[in-house]
């Protein structure tokens, strides 16, 4: 099952409440101001914080 990209319209970081962007390869979530990538599992989002993993600046400039 694929993630419904107009979703992203309506989503939001947990954390911060900022947008989030689709990973090139449409496996996560992304945060850019807070540097987290959320998981997307059998294509829904997982926006649970804790669960969420960190990104260098460099994987949040590749985001881009």
């Amino acid at each position: 099952m694929a993630f419904d990209k107009k979703l992203l319209e309506v989503l939001a970081c947990p954390v911060c409440k900022g947008k989030l962007v689709l990973s090139d390869d449409a496996s996560q979530l992304i945060c850019r101001f807070d540097r987290l990538a959320y998981d997307i599992t059998d294509g829904i989002a997982v926006l649970i914080e804790s669960k969420a993993s960190s990104l260098t600046l460099d994987e949040v400039d590749a985001t881009r």
